[in-house]
C-alpha cells in the first residue's frame, strides 16, 4: 500500500545543512501498524509530513519515491495530491488545540473533509460526523458536535481530531506523536482507540513517537531513525529484544523500568 524508496528531504533556507531525511526506504501493508521512532530531530516528523503531502514544496527539496496505492506522491500535482489528502490519507497531529480552528465548532471541522471530497448532502455529512464522533467513543456526540475546541479537555479534543481524520474512512492514518501531550491514563485510552480503529476499519497506521513503550504496545513493526537515517527495522519483538544497532540498544536501555526508578 505504501512504499517509501530512497527518500531525501532538505530545506531551502539552509542548503548547507545535512539532509533532514537521508535516503530512507520502508514499506507498509494494508491494515498494518508501523511505529517510526527516534529522538527529537531524527527526521520522524519530516518523513510523516512528506508522506502526507504537507511539506511546502517551495521550502523543501524532496527526492526519491513515495508510492501510495500505485501513485508516486512526490510526482503528483498539487491538485491530485489534494484529492488524496483527507480522503485516503488522514493525519492526527500532536497538539489538537493548535491544529483545530478555535472559532469553528467541532462538528463542521469533522465534516470538512466530506465537504471537500464528496457531494453528499449537508444532513448526511452531519450524520457521518456524528457517527465518527461516536466511533472515537466521545460521550454525547450531539453535544460535542456543537462545542468549540476550548470547551473540550485535551483527551476529548484529541478524539475529535481522530474523528475528523477517519470520517472519510482513509486507507492510511498518519499519527504524529498524538499522545505526547496527554496524561498516562488518557494516553492509554487513545492507544486503545487507535487499535480499535485499525481492527474494525482495517486502517493502516503510521505511528510517529519517541516513546518506545507506547510503540511496543501499539505496533506490529517498528522502524528506528537516527540523524535522518533509518538505522533498523523489524518486528517489535525482534527490535526490542534482539536489537542490532548500538543506537537502538541505547534507546531501549533508556526505557524507564521499576528497577531504574528505585
Amino acid at each position: 500500500m505504501l512504499e517509501v524508496k530512497h527518500l531525501r528531504v532538505r530545506f531551502y533556507d539552509n542548503p548547507q545543512q545535512n539532509e533532514a531525511v537521508h535516503d530512507i526506504s520502508f514499506h507498509m501493508k494494508h491494515g498494518e501498524i508501523l511505529g517510526l521512532v527516534g529522538e527529537s530531530g531524527s527526521g520522524k516528523t519530516v518523513t510523516a509530513m512528506a508522506i502526507s503531502g504537507l511539506m511546502q514544496r517551495r521550502q523543501t527539496i524532496c527526492s526519491g519515491e513515495i508510492w501510495f496505492d500505485g501513485k508516486d506522491l512526490l510526482k503528483c500535482s498539487r491538485q491530485d495530491l489534494r484529492l488524496l489528502q483527507g480522503r485516503d490519507i488522514g493525519v492526527v497531529f500532536q497538539e489538537p488545540m493548535t491544529s483545530m480552528n478555535p472559532v469553528m465548532r467541532i462538528g463542521p471541522q469533522v465534516e470538512e473533509c466530506l465537504k471537500i471530497h464528496t457531494q453528499i448532502s449537508r444532513e448526511e455529512r452531519r450524520q457521518r460526523a456524528l457517527q465518527a464522533l461516536a466511533d472515537v467513543e466521545l460521550p454525547e456526540p450531539e453535544v460535542v458536535y456543537k462545542k468549540y475546541p476550548h470547551e473540550l479537555s485535551g483527551g476529548m479534543l484529541q478524539r475529535a481530531m481522530i474523528a475528523s481524520a477517519i470520517v472519510s474512512r482513509p486507507k492510511l492514518l498518519v499519527c504524529d506523536e498524538p499522545t505526547t501531550a496527554l496524561d498516562v491514563t488518557i494516553q492509554a485510552q487513545i492507544l486503545d482507540l487507535l487499535k480499535k480503529i485499525n481492527r474494525e476499519h482495517n486502517v493502516a497506521i503510521l505511528f510517529i513517537s519517541h516513546n518506545l513503550q507506547v510503540v511496543h504496545k501499539l505496533c506490529s513493526r517498528v522502524a528506528v531513525m537516527y540523524q535522518g537515517e533509518l538505522v533498523e527495522e523489524g518486528s517489535c519483538e525482534q527490535v526490542f529484544f534482539h536489537p542490532q544497532q548500538d543506537y537502538t540498544k541505547r534507546l531501549i536501555a533508556a526505557i524507564p523500568t521499576r528497577r531504574k526508578r528505585a
